[in-house]
């Protein structure tokens, strides 16, 4: 008997019309992806980049998405944060997502280092020493890694103390990359 009256209700919910019921274009995304790399890029595309969007760029990089991460880096870049300059630094001296290009891991270094960033002063000190990226200005290289260690950035009072030593900060396997190009 029961069972005739849930067949009987079901028939009669079946023609029953779905009134006030709204599309997903009234309502927007309905169940949208939280937590996802899409959404984190999304979310950077659209110019959204508290630091939880920014720091999933860390994650995305390592899960070898890296045109995507470049995606979120560049766009927390733009927004000012200096962790994503590095970032994209590290990217393009390393050719992670597009080529090596070490001009442009020079100019995230020195727009890092403008903000007042000591591992950005670091990077663009590394930069100037070596002449990668920027034309060798050990003056001004010199300069940047003591503005990094007045701040407390261990690599730099090291680096200080060796009196500018770039093998105390630069294994040896990286050599071939710093050589002269000439």
């Amino acid at each position: 008997m029961q069972q005739n009256h849930l067949r009987a209700l079901i028939a009669c919910l079946a023609f029953v019309p779905l009134t006030g019921a709204a599309d997903e274009a009234e309502l927007g995304t309905l169940n949208p992806e939280e937590l996802t790399i899409n959404s984190v890029v999304d979310k950077a595309s659209r110019g959204e980049t508290p630091m939880m969007v920014c720091a999933h760029g860390y994650f995305i990089t390592k899960a070898g998405q890296h045109e995507r991460a470049r995606e979120v880096f560049e766009a927390c870049a733009d927004a000012g944060y200096t962790q994503a300059m590095t970032w994209m630094s590290y990217m393009d001296d390393n050719g992670l997502g597009d080529h090596e290009n070490p001009v442009a891991a020079a100019e995230w270094d020195r727009l890092a280092a403008e903000a007042g960033d000591p591992i950005g002063e670091f990077n663009y000190g590394l930069d100037l020493l070596r002449g990668r990226g920027v034309s060798r200005d050990p003056i001004l290289g010199r300069k940047m890694i003591d503005r990094a260690a007045a701040q407390g950035l261990a690599v730099a009072q090291e680096l200080q103390s060796s009196g500018y030593d770039l093998d105390v900060v630069t294994p040896d396997a990286d050599n071939w990359k710093y050589a002269p190009n000439f």
